[in-house]
């Protein structure tokens, strides 16, 4: 089967569907949201409406940080420019849409894979995957042979030894890794609709599994467009900024 895997899309339109689109073109079989549906971007409602439709298609979605913060919980740490995109995209969901965010679960696994948002130690607490010691930590909370996720906005990929060793390793767009079953995997998605690595591209996944191959994607799209929406909104002008840079 071959899984199309996105997070942090963040309200962005635009990369969302762009992504969705390049994934589709490619043969996914399904569509994995894992968390940040909303927050920072100008397009909250659309953005649900199509998860809600994917999913109600088969697609699985799981709460991100963000996503519970605008059911009013969880915002606590969130820097100026994020709460004031918060506290605008409350205004802008719908009953059904605060039903769907209320609904999604934390973790989801499958035939030894994880998926979660954040990481598997403690999925509510929001921690990061930022480096190789916060990958062990996640992994030996759990059994999973290989844990997918989010959260950091930039893809990374980190494998565990027989000896216990965790090492680090940095994706390359379009290029197939096969991840063996000799060692245990940690995969952060990098983000759709937010990048944070100096590429404004979208970032997704698409894996296969059987054998378990992982590949990142770079999808360009309509940066300007997001990001004249939320000048438009009267959101911060930095979160306009930061998309056509990848910051």
């Amino acid at each position: 089967m071959r899984l199309a895997l996105l997070a942090d899309i963040h309200a962005n339109l635009e990369a969302f569907r762009a992504c969705l689109d390049h994934a589709r073109d490619r043969g996914a079989d399904r569509i994995l949201l894992l968390g940040d549906l909303v927050g920072y971007g100008a397009d909250p409602e659309t953005v649900l409406d199509l998860a809600i439709d994917l999913v109600a298609g088969g697609a699985l979605a799981l709460l991100g940080n963000h996503d519970e913060a605008a059911l009013g919980g969880g915002s606590t740490g969130m820097n100026d420019m994020a709460a004031t995109a918060m506290a605008w995209t409350r205004t802008r969901l719908t009953e059904s849409h605060r039903r769907f965010l209320g609904a999604l679960p934390l973790t989801e696994e499958e035939e030894g894979r994880l998926y979660v948002h954040s990481e598997g130690s403690a999925p509510a607490l929001w921690r990061y995957v930022s480096d190789a010691e916060a990958a062990r930590r996640s992994l030996e909370a759990t059994t999973a042979q290989a844990t997918f996720c989010g959260h950091v906005h930039r893809p990374a990929l980190y494998a565990l030894g027989e000896t216990g060793k965790v090492t680090p390793f940095r994706p390359v767009a379009g290029a197939p890794v096969p991840l063996a079953r000799h060692r245990r995997w940690l995969a952060v998605l990098g983000a759709v609709g937010q990048p944070r690595d100096a590429d404004p591209a979208a970032c997704y996944m698409m894996l296969e599994t059987v054998p378990l191959v992982a590949t990142w994607h770079r999808v360009p799209y309509d940066v300007a467009a997001a990001a004249a929406k939320i000048r438009a909104a009267g959101l911060p002008l930095g979160l306009a900024e930061r998309l056509l840079v990848g910051r």
